[in-house]
């Protein structure tokens, strides 16, 4: 999205018309759509999707040409809104402070100009649409749950101003499917029971009732399952706390509970909602400068001294002028090399040198010239330690553009959300709910009620927190998420009474930041959930760690080892 969004800023400063540019969607959407155009019109099956990034009405208009020369007649649609770039400069010159959502400070003294801004439309404009007629929905920034919750809204004809139990359940709905595979088995700390059929573990299908309650199913004839601890696992996954926020409505997720009701079939209930919020969530885009990597492989033993020996040359050959023209300069030490290695492969470990900047010179020439960033590391291969190679591809020392992140909050009553009926010409207005209200306290945080004393559980065993807890982590900008789950009550007594904000810092170790670490529970799927407040470096896009989306914070706590209980290891390693 944001590189979507700041290459149409680009273009339109350059007075690239909509015509002559190339579509900012999703370009893989219309080999997707195109085959099943028939099918849709032949069966009534009605479409909602978030293709259209940031030229939905462009990706609208291909679909009707397409829907034309099949010789079809299905109905487009597509919604507008999420476009706020004006509205966001005009609440900032009056005074707006847009306070950063996971970090903190005011977007005025952020030091970057943003280019684009993209809002989260609930799926109130989905369900107008469908009533208008409309077969196929182009979205652009709409939540990844809207089209779910917008379709069953529409479906039900469930009342925005009341039938919030109902709302909240199809927008958990949408959050379970929203990632294809994932809550079929991908992504799965249970998956070594999965190996069978793991090519295609197949898409999932959410049925939901008009009670808001819904079933979980998959695909017949794939692999993968649809389980409790699969559904829990997505569950668990890019959350933020006991209050799921979406535009329409808030769901609770504290009493949610799940049941196996048949195989690859689960029963998820006791989602509660509320009224929606004033306000929703906006992504502002600013150029961030230029980053560049450079790569060395070192090998065998005395790793560190030998990372060390070569930081030492880099920062030398860089001297202290360049260096203060960096925002940023990263040496990292990644891997080991194991006692008595049985190959050379698994002996080798990766040294990477991470740069920002906002002075392309320092990384990127233009003609024949070499960029300075890779002089400094190259120039020093051959006085370089023993055991040290350079990666064959050294493209990644030449610099690339890269974006900042800034997550905020925006009223929805700035927020111009349209309908765009394409077989009429007609633009309908999709008014804020008038049931919103103000959330002082976004979500709140606690230790677990008397906890038991660990010793209660019995002798245990040192070893991986994994042989035991299955989990999940992503993320939501800089912030990280991640959650525990267990398969028995016991457990459950157990982890509730282990897993504090205090035992998580510790197992963090070196990567804990010293920021705010929030915990809820969820009785109901057995799990504890953390919030790692700005642990993801600035958010995706200009992430100077492997793990720019946080999903492998949670693997990599249950590598960590603890003192678990033998009654559970004798029960088999997850």
């Amino acid at each position: 999205m944001s590189w979507h969004g700041a290459a149409k800023s680009e273009m339109t400063k350059k007075g690239v018309s909509d015509e002559e540019r190339a579509g900012l969607f999703d370009p893989s959407f219309m080999a997707n759509l195109t085959p099943a155009l028939p099918t849709l019109e032949k069966k009534g099956i009605k479409l909602a999707v978030n293709a259209g990034a940031s030229d939905t009405e462009k990706l609208a208009k291909v679909v009707v040409n397409a829907v034309k020369d099949a010789a079809l007649n299905l109905k487009v649609a597509w919604i507008e809104g999420d476009d706020v770039m004006q509205a966001v400069d005009k609440l900032l010159a009056n005074g707006e402070k847009f306070e950063n959502i996971c970090f903190g400070g005011e977007l005025k003294d952020w030091g970057f100009e943003p280019v684009a801004a993209q809002c989260y439309l609930g799926g109130a404009g989905i369900a107008e649409a469908f009533k208008q007629g409309a077969d196929i929905i182009i979205c652009g920034r709409v939540s990844d749950a809207a089209p779910t919750l917008g379709a069953s809204m529409w479906w039900h004809g469930w009342d925005r101003e009341k039938d919030f139990d109902q709302i909240a359940g199809s927008l958990i709905a949408g959050h379970l499917i929203e990632c294809s595979s994932y809550v079929c088995g991908g992504y799965y700390s249970g998956f070594k029971k999965l190996f069978d059929g793991c090519e295609n573990l197949g898409f999932p299908i959410a049925e939901i009732q008009a009670d808001g309650k819904f079933y979980m199913e998959k695909e017949p004839g794939t692999g993968g399952e649809m389980s409790i601890g699969t559904c829990s696992s997505q569950l668990l996954y890019e959350i933020q706390g006991p209050q799921y926020f979406g535009s329409d409505v808030v769901a609770v997720l504290e009493g949610i509970k799940m049941t196996q009701i048949d195989k690859d079939k689960v029963l998820v209930e006791g989602v509660k909602g509320k009224p929606p919020p004033t306000t929703t969530r906006v992504g502002i885009t600013a150029k961030g400068g230029y980053q560049a990597e450079f790569h060395y492989l070192l090998c065998g033993i005395d790793l560190e001294q030998k990372a060390e020996w070569t930081e030492r040359q880099i920062r030398k050959s860089m001297g202290p002028e360049n260096e203060k023209k960096l925002s940023l300069l990263k040496f990292s030490l990644n891997g080991y090399s194991p006692e008595d290695p049985w190959n050379q492969d698994v002996s080798t470990v990766d040294l990477r040198i991470f740069v920002q900047t906002k002075d392309r010179s320092l990384v990127v020439k233009d003609g024949i010239d070499v960029p300075g960033f890779n002089r400094w590391c190259l120039e020093n291969f051959l006085q370089s330690c023993p055991g040290a190679t350079i990666e064959n591809d050294i493209r990644q020392s030449a610099g690339k553009e890269f974006f900042e992140y800034w997550a905020a909050l925006l009223p929805q009553s700035e927020v111009k959300h349209k309908i765009n009926v394409m077989w009429t010409n007609e633009q309908i207005d999709v008014p804020v709910a008038n049931a919103v209200q103000t959330y002082t306290e976004r979500q709140w945080s606690y230790e677990t009620n008397n906890p038991a004393p660990l010793e209660k559980f019995g002798p245990t065993t040192r070893g991986p927190m994994g042989w035991t807890v299955l989990g999940r982590s992503g993320d939501k900008a800089s912030d990280c998420n991640v959650g525990f789950f267990v398969r028995n009550d016991d457990e459950y007594e157990w982890l509730c009474s282990f897993l504090t904000i205090d035992k998580i810092k510790q197992l963090l170790g070196p990567e804990y930041n010293g920021k705010a670490v929030e915990r809820f529970e969820i009785p109901g799927i057995r799990a504890v959930h953390f919030l790692l407040k700005d642990h993801l470096d600035r958010s995706y896009n200009a992430s100077s760690t492997y793990d720019g989306l946080g999903k492998n914070v949670c693997e990599y706590l249950r590598a960590k080892y603890i003192e678990i209980p033998n009654k559970f290891l004798r029960r088999g390693r997850v």
